[in-house]
């Protein structure tokens, strides 16, 4: 795997050379490296944070500083990666000018790499705005998680003669300067035309397996997240149920008293057979062995 920094230009040539994105949810710097360790393409900080995070119902609570707040904790995490920033709710709807604004504080203070923003023809503008400043874009068309009181629920976008409208988004992003795009909840062959038709890679999430990529919220494929589990959603772990017997396994021996034990303890040095010191020679300080790191042989 090579250790070179991932960049909108590379995440973009895949298409070409018909290189699948693999695309995961980030919250923190530890998560950040483990996740590249696997082998992640990109690091997306979601506003999904709002949910498997924060226990919120919703994206649409989360904030600006948020975001910047996740965003400086990954980015600390991850060298060869991605990092990708979603632009929360109403931190770009208002005005073209509004979305710079928002999106420049995100590369400044969220040290973000690219940003990513939810809606086609009618943010076609604003997406415009920010490529044109230098900012790389993610786009995200068909399921808004971000409009889902306007779309009555999490309900599948694009079916019937909605897929033009979807479709249109689509076009309209790639036109605006977008350098990928996800598609989440439509129909899969939906998702296969959009593909074919747009230059630049499509991630699905919800979206079938004609797209260059996919994407997945870290939790559900872990098996962390159990408050919902849609349909496209697989376990590729059982990290959840881990975390479950590994801490019942802790309670237990606190409780039992078998924990800590000695070999988890801090103690004074082992006496040693050491000869009178002359008069006047300055005592023999032991040194003491960090809390934090790897301990000598005499802790």
């Amino acid at each position: 795997m090579s250790s070179t920094k991932l960049t909108a230009p590379a995440v973009a040539a895949k298409k070409a050379k018909k290189e699948r994105i693999a695309v995961v949810t980030a919250y923190d710097a530890t998560f950040a490296r483990l996740l590249e360790e696997g082998g992640a393409d990109v690091l997306l900080v979601g506003d999904s944070l709002g949910m498997v995070v924060q226990g919120l119902s919703t994206t649409l609570p989360v904030t600006l500083d948020e975001i910047l707040y996740h965003g400086r904790a990954v980015a600390r995490g991850a060298k060869r990666a991605q990092v990708v920033g979603d632009m929360p709710f109403m931190s770009y709807q208002v005005s073209p000018e509004e979305a710079l604004r928002s999106a420049g504080r995100m590369v400044k203070e969220g040290s973000f790499e690219a940003v990513k923003l939810e809606g086609g023809v009618r943010f076609a503008e604003h997406v415009k705005a920010i490529v044109g400043a230098g900012i790389p874009v993610m786009g995200h068309v068909g399921l808004l998680p971000q409009s889902v009181h306007a779309m009555g629920g999490f309900k599948v976008q694009g079916t019937g003669d909605d897929a033009e409208r979807v479709l249109a988004d689509a076009h309209a992003l790639e036109a605006a300067g977008v350098y990928s795009m996800v598609l989440e909840g439509i129909p899969s062959e939906l998702a296969r035309r959009i593909t074919d038709a747009v230059r630049v890679p499509t991630i699905g999430i919800g979206a079938g397996p004609h797209c260059d990529g996919q994407v997945l919220v870290c939790y559900d494929l872990l098996g962390m997240y159990r408050d919902i589990t849609p349909k496209f959603v697989k376990h590729f772990g059982e990290i959840g149920q881990g975390i479950v017997d590994a801490t019942r396994a802790y309670v237990s021996e606190v409780k039992s008293g078998a924990f800590p034990t000695a070999a988890h303890s801090f103690g004074a040095p082992k006496e040693r057979a050491t000869p009178p010191e002359p008069t006047g020679a300055k005592p023999v300080v032991e040194p003491v062995p960090p809390v934090y790191g790897p301990a000598s042989e005499e802790s």
